[in-house]
């Protein structure tokens, strides 16, 4: 299990907590991790945490968090729970699936 966390520049802005499932190190996976990366980057300024969790090396993680299809993305806070299937390579869904907005506007 890899962890990336970025620490909140103002602490009153609600911190986005994203879980994003993969299995190895599969070209899907791998552009998941990219894309998830850049759109935090680009939307969410320094106000995410993001865990990667390899279901390839806990399988069990699969049945016990509901992940039915790799990648998936989970955005665990703020309430409510939001999941996004794929690579994530379509950033304007995933951006309103978020519910963010660009911080570089």
């Amino acid at each position: 299990m890899k962890r990336k966390s970025k620490t909140a520049a103002r602490p009153s802005e609600e911190i986005v907590e994203l879980r994003l499932y993969v299995a190895g190190q599969t070209p899907k996976s791998l552009a998941a991790i990219s894309n998830l990366n850049k759109i935090c980057n680009d939307y969410l300024d320094a106000q995410f945490r993001i865990e990667v969790i390899d279901l390839a090396k806990n399988p069990a993680l699969a049945r016990d968090h509901q992940i039915l299809a790799i990648p998936t993305l989970v955005r665990r806070l703020p309430v409510p729970m939001r999941k996004i299937i794929g690579d994530l390579s379509d950033t304007e869904r995933v951006v309103v699936c978020l519910e963010v907005r660009n911080s570089k506007t």
